[in-house]
C-alpha cells in the first residue's frame, strides 16, 4: 500500500518534472521490445521513469557526460521491470554510475582452504546490495534483441533479487506465489540449461546464465522482456513464474504488437 504522503509526493514530482516529448519519443523508438504496450502502460512507464529520474543520481565517470536522453534511456529500461509493481522496489539505493565502456572490477573471495584471492574482471554492469548500479554506456545502447542481451534489465533484475538479501535467484515473491514452486521450476530449468551449455548445445539464452542461480535469474529476465517467446517456448514453466513475479506477459504483448 502507498501511504498518502507518498502519493502526494509522486503527484508533486509528476506535476513539475517531465521527460521532454522529443526525448521520450526517441527512447521509445530505440527500444523495440516495448512494442505491444498499451497507451495506459506507456503512460505508467513514463510516470515511473520520471519518478526514477527524480529519485536517482545518474553520474558519468572517466569523462563521460550523461545527457538527459541518456538518463531517460536508462530509466525507461529500468522501470520496465517494475511497470506493474511500484517504484518503491528501487527505494533502498540512490545512484547509477555510468562508464563510457566496459570497466574493470577487483573481486575478492576466499577459497575452501581459507586463502583470500583477488581477481580482476572486465564487466559491462554491476549491482551492489543497497549500493549503486554500475553500467557501461556502450552496452546500454547495445540493444541486441536477437540475442536477448540487455545490460540494464540484467542489473536491475539483480537489484530486485537483492531485496531479500544477496542475489541468489530467489527474489521476494508476491503473497499469492509459492516459493516451493518457484524453487522447483527454476532449479529444474537451471539444471537443464547448465547441461546444454556443458554439452555445447545452442541455447535460448546467453551461456553466462549458467554461472550461478543469480545470473540465471538476471539473464532469464533479460530474455523474458526482450525475446519473451524464446523463454515461453523453451522454459514454459519458468516463463509463467516470471510472468507472475513481474505481473506482465511480454509474449502476449509481442503477439499483439506484431
Amino acid at each position: 500500500m502507498i501511504w498518502y504522503p507518498e502519493k502526494w509526493r509522486r503527484r508533486w514530482i509528476l506535476g513539475r518534472e517531465s521527460i521532454p516529448e522529443s526525448i521520450w519519443r526517441s527512447v521509445v523508438d530505440q527500444l523495440p521490445f516495448l512494442r505491444g504496450l498499451t497507451r495506459d502502460e506507456f503512460r505508467l512507464l513514463r510516470e515511473w521513469s520520471t519518478i526514477f529520474l527524480y529519485n536517482k543520481k545518474i553520474n558519468g565517470v572517466q569523462g563521460l557526460v550523461v545527457t538527459e536522453a541518456m538518463r531517460a534511456m536508462i530509466a525507461v529500461q529500468a522501470c520496465l521491470l517494475i511497470l506493474k509493481l511500484d517504484p518503491e522496489y528501487y527505494d533502498n539505493w540512490v545512484e547509477v554510475i555510468v562508464y563510457p565502456g566496459k570497466f574493470v572490477l577487483d573481486h575478492t573471495y576466499t577459497d575452501e582452504t581459507g586463502v583470500v584471492h583477488t581477481r580482476r574482471v572486465v564487466a559491462s554492469g554491476e549491482s551492489w546490495q543497497a549500493g549503486p548500479v554500475i553500467l557501461s554506456w556502450e552496452d546500454v545502447v547495445d540493444i541486441r534483441c536477437e540475442s536477448g542481451y540487455n545490460v540494464v534489465i540484467h542489473e536491475f533484475a539483480h537489484k530486485l533479487d537483492m531485496l531479500n538479501g544477496s542475489a541468489d535467484g530467489y527474489p521476494p515473491l508476491h503473497g499469492d506465489m509459492d516459493r516451493r514452486i518457484w524453487a522447483a521450476v527454476f532449479s529444474r530449468a537451471y539444471e537443464i540449461f547448465c547441461r546444454q551449455v556443458e554439452q555445447g548445445e545452442v541455447t535460448a539464452m546467453n551461456p553466462y546464465a549458467a554461472e550461478d542461480p543469480a545470473e540465471f535469474f538476471a539473464v532469464s529476465s533479460e530474455v523474458f522482456f526482450t525475446r519473451p517467446c524464446l523463454i515461453k517456448q523453451h522454459f514454459p514453466d519458468m516463463y509463467q513464474q516470471l510472468a507472475r513475479f513481474y505481473c506482465q506477459d511480454p509474449a502476449a504483448r509481442w503477439i499483439a504488437g506484431a
